[in-house]
């Protein structure tokens, strides 16, 4: 999409530019993270979380929906929301969200098809609407001994996976059965299953126990055991893992009425702490990103933000920074990347990459020494460069 306006939340640039065709300058970063983090080291079962911060306007929020983009083209499952739309300090909230966006039952829907396969059928031959038992009882193979491989091949892939909650593992077991067709999961039952997964609390552990399941309530402290295993269905279900954003965390310290969650001191530092047990924790899942960005304020404000807390502080901070910008690094921070890789020559290239992008608005790119003032200006500014551009380029265009 096109470059994102942090202070107000909407896109300058009329158009909705997809965020791949707007990479001049930023591809430093982006293709580092594709190659080495997406292609590499996340599809091969490792975990990471990055955070992205810079002031307004240094490209945050366009950075993060470039790589939701590119991680789209890694086959990724990929997860998008603003803090400012979910509560950050309870942790269940999170895994809701992400589950919601995740559709485990298409994931389920692919395991079903693996296990089709492994049995010796093919599931390309099974007419469409038509479940895998009906199609066995019709070739007459719908006997005992079939039945009793649905039940092991389950097993086996669900209940005998030790990256799956046990609980996590037998709903997953019971809902693929019902795609199957077997073993019999009614559609109502099916819905309690995955009212239970999204952590509804209208479920009543009673009406589970009639499906011999005894779960526990999904809460704040088992939802990461919960997201590992919800990554794992997705490995399974054939995508190379989960990526997922979180924009907008400097909301934990803002002080605005006009925001649409406001946060206590109770429930920052509850924010704070559960961002350092997902750091704690990280190395337990696979196949797995997350990206936090949030305004540089939620670090440079000692009373409130990130250092106000040392033990997550602790965790994030860069012990050594040296000369050159680390791409490798877990605390990104946009601002400093600008000041090495954004020449005056690489902002005349952004602007006009803007301008073609949005020619209809016949948006002109500014020549050498608007972007050396530019350049300059970023220096000791409040404004990061990418929304320096955007307002050297409504100044030379007041129409656009």
């Amino acid at each position: 999409m096109s470059e994102y306006n942090e202070a107000s939340g909407t896109a300058p640039y009329a158009g909705a530019v997809p965020a791949e065709q707007l990479t001049c300058g930023i591809q430093f970063l982006s293709d580092f993270w594709r190659e080495k983090y997406l292609q590499e080291y996340i599809k091969n079962g490792g975990s990471k979380i990055k955070f992205i911060t810079g002031r307004m306007g240094s490209g945050k929020t366009h950075f993060l929906r470039l790589m939701t983009s590119i991680a789209r083209e890694e086959n990724y499952k990929t997860i998008q929301f603003s803090a400012r739309e979910i509560w950050m300090h309870d942790f269940k909230e999170i895994y809701v969200e992400i589950l919601k966006q995740c559709d485990i039952m298409e994931c389920l829907e692919a395991v079903s098809r693996h296990l089709i396969q492994e049995m010796g059928f093919d599931f390309q031959e099974i007419p469409e609407g038509m479940k895998f038992i009906d199609y066995l009882s019709e070739n007459g193979s719908g006997d005992a001994i079939t039945k009793r491989e649905i039940r092991s091949q389950l097993r086996q892939i669900f209940l005998d996976n030790p990256m799956l909650d046990n609980n996590f593992a037998l709903a997953c077991s019971m809902l693929t059965g019902g795609i199957l067709g077997y073993p019999v999961l009614e559609e109502q039952n099916r819905d309690i299953l995955l009212l239970w997964l999204r952590g509804d609390r209208s479920v009543k552990l009673s009406q589970l126990r009639t499906l011999g399941f005894y779960p526990s309530r999904i809460t704040k402290y088992n939802a990461r055991h919960m997201l590992r295993s919800l990554a794992e269905i997705t490995r399974m279900g054939g995508y190379s893992g989960l990526f997922i954003t979180i924009d907008n965390l400097e909301i934990l310290i803002s002080r605005s009425s006009l925001e649409p969650l406001h946060y206590t001191k109770m429930k920052r530092e509850d924010t704070y702490e559960s961002i350092r047990q997902l750091i704690d924790d990280i190395d337990s899942m696979k196949n797995i990103m997350f990206v936090y960005a949030f305004d540089r304020e939620l670090t440079d404000n000692e009373n409130t933000g990130i250092k106000s807390y040392q033990a997550l502080w602790m965790r994030i901070q860069n012990e050594i920074v040296g000369e050159r910008f680390n791409r490798f690094s877990d605390m990104v921070d946009l601002d400093r990347l600008a000041a090495q890789e954004y020449s005056p020559e690489v902002i005349v290239s952004i602007s006009r990459s803007i301008a073609d992008l949005q020619n209809n608005l016949s948006a002109a790119p500014l020549d050498l020494n608007a972007a050396e003032g530019i350049a300059e200006q970023a220096r000791t500014g409040a404004v990061g460069i990418p929304k320096l551009i955007q307002i050297a380029m409504q100044e030379v265009n007041p129409d656009v």
